[in-house]
């Protein structure tokens, strides 16, 4: 496995704990959450950037994606 697979594995597994944190849910609630609206894939398909930001504002910007595809946490 590359290093910036690594990286980014790391990396997202941090930001779910702490998106779960952020929101008083399981990891694997929020994981699921992220998933299913689209949040984890606007995480793969933008790391690039959001790896560079804070976790809370990288959170807060994962929350809108998921409101605009019709999640509910808020």
């Amino acid at each position: 496995m590359a290093r910036e697979e690594r990286n980014m594995i790391g990396y997202t597994i941090a930001l779910v704990s702490e998106f779960a944190n952020h929101f008083g849910v399981e990891p694997r609630q929020a994981y699921a959450y992220m998933k299913r609206y689209k949040g984890m894939e606007h995480l793969q398909q933008h790391y690039g950037v959001l790896h560079t930001q804070s976790f809370p504002d990288t959170i807060e910007a994962l929350a809108q994606v998921c409101a605009n595809n019709g999640g509910g946490l808020r």
